[in-house]
């Protein structure tokens, strides 16, 4: 797996884990490969750690 494959990766399950605990009505929609739909707001400083980890080779 590249770095781009495991960074977008993380991403997604990042977006996807702050919409399934968000107050604030976040959808997220990652059905085509490429390309995910996102409504609501993000926790960035959240997203941030989650990109960092996976460039680091974390968990």
């Amino acid at each position: 797996m590249d770095i781009q494959t495991t960074i977008a990766e993380a991403i997604i399950a990042e977006l996807k884990r702050q919409a399934e605990v968000s107050e604030h009505g976040l959808t997220v929609e990652a059905g085509e490969p490429g390309f995910v739909t996102i409504d609501g707001r993000v926790n960035l400083d959240e997203l941030i750690m989650v990109i960092e980890g996976a460039l680091a080779g974390g968990p």
